[in-house]
């Protein structure tokens, strides 16, 4: 197998010493923003391609990239080609200049925030076919779904409270077990359950909406009846899910009413500084760069929660755009992890389930490989400060055809496909484990 031979040539690289951190109890807001009340002007920037002769290349002009004063906005890398997003104030980067590019036309629904009122009213959740799972929707339907969910199920479903974000919004998980009525005392804290953990995050970059839509089908999937096509409920009878939709509430919002491009959270820097936000996918705290690990608030909430949760076996951290799945590590393309072969066949048996629904093709591989070289990052600090052995960052579609705009057409068919590949990771790791309790008679040709 072709992971097992890059196996066996990277596993001769050197050891090396390990930085981490862990998460101090959040004390509320470092200089908080108030809620985005007040109308901004929004630059309307471009998406340039920038071409390059092979991945050497791309891997130097990175390299250049991580030097410049400001951070560029690189939405999509390519075996020859680099696409970044300019607003329309960014000056040119001297990294760029000995490199042709295009403009590369965007969805026009990146020029203006989308508008919305009230929250509509949940729909019938009796079916998983409902049309709530073909449409985006703004945080407070969201948070309305997952209590609609916890009132319809309430012998498996709980609305975790998380904290509060930089603004004070609050921050909302779920935790999703099985109807079994011997397990119904046990479930009244997590810590009683003998189950495996597994734990889902949607957007911790805001814009990237896909990753919140799929995560509720997924929620909804796990409740659904044995019965009806798509329903996960026999994963409940090896493990818990802890689903957090929405880790970045703030900057989510800021999407639907201001920028829809936006993707850091919404605190300040300090009194002084010029920039607000900063990049959650960046501020865990395992060989972090910046100012300090955990400094935005939402990731330290969601840190300290998965610290809590036993028997944690499992993790996908849902983004957009590429169609990846991607393992350890981001921080570094020479360190492998330990468990390299295990966690790459089952990226590699995720992405054939992936496609069986709709044909949908992923690519596999390290996540500094697959995107690019970035430290601080999530899977990372689940993989080695948490303790996960089976810690993946799932990029969904597209592969920029429509970027961080997908139709909403295409959000069902993509949380079936997302479905099947968790279903697949599930039934992986327990079969590692020597511990199925259930039969798994899905094929995948």
């Amino acid at each position: 197998m072709r992971s097992s031979l890059l196996l066996l040539v990277l596993s001769l690289c050197a050891s090396f010493v390990i930085t981490v951190s862990l998460p101090a109890q959040y004390e509320h807001g470092i200089f908080p923003l108030p809620f985005d009340a007040v109308e901004e002007e929004v630059e309307v920037g471009r998406l340039r391609r920038f071409h390059c002769n092979g991945r050497e290349d791309v891997n130097k002009v990175l390299e250049l990239l991580e030097n410049e004063e400001d951070a560029l906005d690189v939405w999509q890398i390519a075996e020859s080609y680099i696409d970044i997003y300019f607003p329309s104030s960014a000056g040119p980067s001297p990294a760029l200049s000995s490199h042709p590019h295009t403009v590369i036309p965007t969805s026009s629904s990146y020029s203006a925030a989308p508008s919305y009122s009230s929250p509509p009213d949940v729909p019938s959740l009796d079916s998983l076919n409902t049309t709530y799972h073909a449409a985006y929707h703004p945080l407070l339907a969201i948070y309305s779904f997952l209590t609609s969910l916890a009132d319809q199920y309430p012998d498996q479903v709980t609305v975790i409270p998380l904290g509060h974000s930089g603004q004070g919004r609050e921050m909302l998980g779920i935790r999703i077990t099985s109807a079994d009525p011997e397990m119904r005392e046990a479930r009244r804290t997590a810590s009683t359950s003998k189950k495996a953990g597994f734990v889902i995050t949607g957007a911790q970059h805001a814009r990237e909406w896909v990753a919140i839509s799929s995560s509720l089908y997924l929620t909804h999937a796990l409740v659904a009846n044995a019965s009806e096509p798509g329903s996960l409920s026999h994963l409940l009878n090896t493990y818990d899910f802890y689903i957090i939709p929405v880790p970045n509430p703030d900057g989510y919002e800021y999407t639907w009413t201001t920028d829809r491009l936006w993707y850091k959270n919404r605190m300040a820097l300090g009194p002084d500084a010029k920039c607000v936000g900063v990049d959650l996918g960046r501020n865990w705290g395992y060989k972090w760069g910046g100012h300090r690990p955990f400094e935005a608030p939402e990731v330290n909430n969601l840190a300290n929660f998965i610290m809590t949760i036993p028997r944690l076996k499992a993790f996908v951290d849902l983004r957009s755009y590429g169609q990846m799945i991607s393992i350890p590590y981001s921080f570094s393309c020479k360190k492998i992890p330990k468990d390299a072969e295990d966690l790459l066949e089952a990226a590699l048996g995720a992405a054939q389930a992936a496609r069986k629904s709709h044909g949908t093709a992923f690519q596999t591989g390290a996540l500094c490989n697959t995107l690019y070289r970035a430290p601080g990052n999530i899977i990372d600090y689940m993989y080695k400060q948490a303790g996960t052995k089976y810690s993946y960052a799932v990029h969904l579609r597209d592969t920029g055809t429509y970027g961080f705009s997908l139709p909403e057409e295409l959000l069902r068919p993509v949380g079936e496909e997302t479905a099947d590949m968790i279903e697949y990771l599930a039934n992986f790791i327990v079969t590692k484990r020597g511990t199925l309790k259930y039969p798994y008679t899905s094929t995948i040709d």
